[in-house]
């Protein structure tokens, strides 16, 4: 009886190892599905961004260009324009960045390794501030800023300073969220080594506790800076007349014509406007690796 056993164990072992193949198959066939249909907008967009006008204006729907031009790039760059709303973008954006980033890792720090009074509420309150419409407050804060700029200089109406305040604030209650969780998984045994040997609050967080949750800042920072560079309501309430500190996203808005869209310069200026972000997720991408071996090892 004992054999027998192990005989039908054996068996329906070997049976699930011949199941195996299959099911991987089948859960890798569905995910190439997804892949495919989340990257076909964005291969239109390119193939869409190097056919000639004429193809685009006759109605081409061929999932490839028979004949690959950069007339679009260059009806994009063009003049001085566009670099100028590339620059006013990287300030938002990489500003944006580093407030964001700065605040809610001492933010972290405070709601997770101090215990204070009101520590529960103020958690909850972030909690529902992250939970409101960016809509819904769009015009109160137009009011706000209207109002705010004739008290504090850099703020107010057509300034880069209030897409920047207002997306730093946006952006914090959930940056705050996402590091408390690294923050709390950092052992409160290394906190007291580091007391120990000698270090004080300010070493231990950031000598310390800084560089293990470096995973959770870079995340942070990859979050922060795709909300800003491609925000367009903000930037289209805030900034009004002052048309040489618009963003990228608005100054798209120059092709669509009432006589006709450009969809080439549309998809050409929605392409060049991917690429910053390609090149910033590369440029963090290795320290969001060797931080996440780092926070393991530790």
């Amino acid at each position: 009886m004992h054999l027998l056993g192990q005989r039908l164990l054996r068996a329906g072992n070997s049976g699930r190892r011949r199941r195996l193949p299959g099911r991987r198959f089948g859960v890798d066939l569905a995910g190439l599905v997804i892949i495919a249909v989340i990257a076909f907008p964005l291969y239109w967009m390119v193939i869409s961004a190097l056919k000639p006008r004429t193809a685009i204006e006759a109605g081409d729907t061929t999932p490839y260009p028979a004949k690959v031009t950069l007339e679009s790039i260059r009806r994009v760059v063009v003049g001085d324009a566009f670099w100028l709303y590339l620059a006013n973008s990287l300030i938002v954006a990489l500003s944006v960045v580093v407030l964001s980033t700065f605040c809610a890792f001492l933010a972290a720090v405070a709601l997770t390794r101090y215990r204070f009074g009101s520590r529960t509420k103020l958690l909850i309150m972030i909690l529902v501030a992250q939970m409101v419409p960016v809509e819904a407050l769009t015009i109160p804060l137009f009011f706000l800023v209207r109002n705010i700029g004739g008290v504090v200089p850099g703020l107010g109406l057509n300034h880069l300073g209030s897409l920047i305040a207002v997306h730093t604030a946006f952006t914090l209650p959930l940056a705050i969220w996402m590091l408390r969780g690294f923050v709390a998984a950092v052992p409160t045994e290394i906190e007291e080594a580091a007391r120990l040997d000698g270090a004080s609050s300010l070493t231990f967080v950031w000598r310390v506790l800084f560089p293990i949750v470096a995973p959770g800042v870079v995340a942070v920072s990859v979050f922060s800076f795709i909300a800003a560079w491609n925000d367009f309501l903000f930037a289209m309430t805030f900034i009004i007349s002052a048309t040489e500190r618009q963003t990228l996203p608005v100054a798209i808005l120059r092709f669509f014509q009432p006589d006709g869209n450009d969809w080439g310069a549309i998809m050409a200026g929605s392409v060049l406007m991917t690429i910053p972000v390609l090149i910033f997720f590369v440029l963090v991408q290795r320290r969001l690796t060797s931080g996440m071996a780092g926070a393991v090892k530790g």
